[in-house]
């Protein structure tokens, strides 16, 4: 078995849907787990909706509904090319915006917001089985509703996932072809809920691991990942293989390609991932396994805007022990993930791009300590083979960043990257230097 994943903009119209059919036909497998993100747009539309729900201003609600309604109507107009095919298909629709405007008198709650935005991949894999159907192709319409659960901490329930994604299967023993959600959910209590944005490759991830398939596939609009971001830099190219480690790094600190927690799944029960492009499905694209494949070698390079720094400076740290705890706890009572850090013998500089809580972050902190924090930061990220063993790897880069100003830098606490924070106004400077200095 193979899963396939494709996002928003490869069903973002009725002509890339009927692409999808000839690269699912093209991938040698027994069978085929499709995986279909929200049509590009809809989970922000969905949003709005939300948002005029729960501001209690029903008109603008309806006006929304109406003009979403009217796109989605000229939707199946294009994609279905029969009677018959037309009317299922808005019959669906109808159904699903009926549920939309049932929220009028309801209390809207964070329940009802995720089950409105829940309803865009149910309608994207829905219209996508019904296109097979109207061409006579068999497939099989699975619920992700019925398998993917996640636990109290908001985890996958792998267990879980595998036994019921496999008896879902199993009950259709000659069929090749089956269709989920990806994204959406059920919680520990049962209730309709999501894995976040970008949840579509996580699901597709989960999928893969825990039904051991032979490769997960993720089609996007780009040919895999790149070895610098090609919105700002000239001449990039895509990479052939990478590690998991060094995609997860590249993921995580500002590859859009691929969302960061896809990852870990398939590296724990080493599934390799393979990422394409649904605009150039001939293109080889970037697989993602086990194998250390880039030796000496500085691979690619991304960037993570949004970044606040935090300076921590006590007299109290001085030959101390225990200090970073009390810091590391004031983060952990507030969930915040730090992603860079760095010492010396009275201060403590981190990062963290969740700022929900800084305020009361903060607060805390100077119980104990001063306290500056620097918005607007950027976190460049350098991957490759950064084993102590290499050489000369730090000073190269360095070099290409001195007329630079560089708040942080984070080296040795990982074999496979070098991490710069840099104020924002400098990323696309940096990301250029860097590139023309590396590759």
């Amino acid at each position: 078995m193979k899963v396939l994943k494709f996002g928003g903009t490869s069903v973002g119209s009725p002509e890339r849907i009927e692409q999808l059919l000839p690269i699912i036909r093209s991938q040698a497998a027994d069978k085929h787990l499709v995986v279909l993100s929200a049509v590009s747009g809809t989970t922000n539309d969905l949003v709005k909706l939300s948002e005029l729900y729960e501001s209690k201003d029903i008109d603008a609600a309806y006006k929304h509904i109406d003009v979403l309604y009217e796109k989605y109507k000229k939707f199946v107009n294009e994609l279905f090319k029969t009677e018959k095919g037309i009317s299922e298909a808005l019959a669906f629709i109808d159904k699903i915006f009926d549920l939309f405007y049932q929220f009028k008198n309801k209390n809207f709650t964070p329940d009802a917001e995720r089950i409105i935005l829940a309803q865009g991949e149910i309608i994207s894999t829905t219209l996508f089985h019904l296109h097979l159907k109207e061409k006579e192709i068999s497939s099989v319409l699975l619920s992700a509703l019925d398998f993917m659960l996640i636990d109290e901490d908001k985890e996958p329930d792998i267990d879980f996932i595998r036994k019921h994604a496999g008896l879902e299967i199993v009950k259709y023993p000659e069929e090749t072809l089956f269709i989920t959600q990806g994204y959406i959910c059920r919680n520990a209590q049962g209730e309709i809920d999501n894995l976040q944005r970008g949840g579509s490759d996580y699901t597709a991830s989960l999928l893969g691991a825990a039904l051991q398939a032979d490769e997960i596939q993720i089609w996007t609009d780009i040919d895999g990942f790149h070895n610098n971001d090609p919105r700002y830099v000239q001449n990039t190219r895509s990479i052939a293989r990478l590690s998991f480690d060094e995609a997860a790094e590249l993921s995580y600190f500002g590859a859009k390609i691929l969302h960061p927690q896809s990852v870990f799944p398939a590296r724990k029960y080493n599934v390799p991932v393979r990422l394409l492009d649904t605009m150039n499905p001939g293109a080889a694209g970037t697989l993602i396994s086990g194998e250390t494949t880039n030796q000496k070698q500085i691979v690619a390079i991304a960037a993570k805007d949004g970044i606040t720094a935090i300076r921590i400076q006590s007299s109290r740290m001085l030959m101390a022990y225990g200090f970073l705890r009390k810091v590391f706890e004031v983060f952990e009572r507030y969930r915040t993930p730090i992603d860079m850090i760095t010492t010396s013998e009275v201060a403590v500089s981190l990062t963290i791009d969740q700022t929900d809580y800084l305020s009361e972050i903060v607060r805390e902190l100077e119980v104990f300590s001063a306290v500056e924090t620097d918005n607007e930061q950027s976190i460049i990220c350098i991957v490759g083979d950064f084993r102590k063993e290499n050489h000369g790897y730090a000073t190269i880069v360095s070099e290409a960043v001195k007329h630079i100003p560089i708040r942080m830098i984070s080296y040795g606490g990982s074999e496979n990257n070098i991490s710069l924070l840099v104020p924002s106004v400098y990323k696309i400077e940096a990301l250029r230097s860097l590139h023309n200095r590396l590759f």
